[in-house]
């Protein structure tokens, strides 16, 4: 079971507070060096909106368009971001932890140096998006979309990723055998270097039709 290294966010010790309402009074839209805790942002469509050096604790995200969103050196903690569309975002050096993101849009985003750890992440698409070094952890995947994507050091460790659509998507030398599923959508061509258990393997197997004794 292979662990992909992962750049942590840069972030200072102790962040002041801020509330994100203050986004609404400046010229750009851009936050740094602030933590946002217990609260609910909603109900906001804001295209090209950035996060830098910035901890979200205990937030829930409703019904929220980011599209184009910029994070960096940015930590989601206990936030609840199902729904969210952070579609052709910019994601670096970003946690994600013991957070509910059911359904969330990451497609056609960057991703770099990203850790998902503790997730639930049913459903969420990541279509035409460009991965390199980044980690789920312990994540609950089910029915999640990497459509076309493009995989550089990515990690599945002990996560439930049944009914995963891996269409388009090469896995060679990604490591999936810690995590579980019975379904996959994925093709031959794409499983081609892909780091299984012996016990998938034999599930591959029988997809092909092969009778295994």
């Amino acid at each position: 079971m292979s662990k992909i290294k992962v750049e942590k966010p840069k972030l200072s010790l102790h962040l002041p507070a801020a509330n994100f309402q203050e986004i609404h009074d400046m010229d750009e839209s851009y936050l740094t060096n602030c933590t946002i805790t217990n609260c609910t942002i909603e109900r906001e469509n804001v295209d090209k909106i950035e996060f830098s050096q910035v901890t979200f604790k205990n937030v829930l995200f409703n019904d929220v368009t980011f599209r184009n969103i910029e994070l960096t050196d940015v930590t989601f903690e206990n936030c609840d971001l199902s729904n969210a569309d952070f579609m052709g975002g910019i994601i670096h050096r970003v946690e994600f932890k013991e957070s509910k993101m059911l359904g969330i849009n990451l497609s056609d985003a960057t991703l770099g140096n990203v850790l998902f750890e503790n997730c639930i992440m049913n459903l969420s698409s990541y279509g035409y998006s460009s991965l390199k070094q980044v980690q789920f952890a312990n994540c609950s995947l089910q029915n999640a979309d990497y459509y076309e994507c493009n995989f550089k050091k990515v990690g599945f460790q002990q996560c439930d990723i049944n009914e995963v659509n891996f269409s388009g998507t090469s896995l060679k030398g990604i490591d999936i055998s810690s995590s579980t599923f019975e379904r996959l959508s994925v093709t031959l061509e794409d499983l081609d270097g892909c780091e299984v258990s012996s016990e998938q393997a034999i599930g591959f197997a029988r997809m092909l039709g092969l009778k295994v004794k």
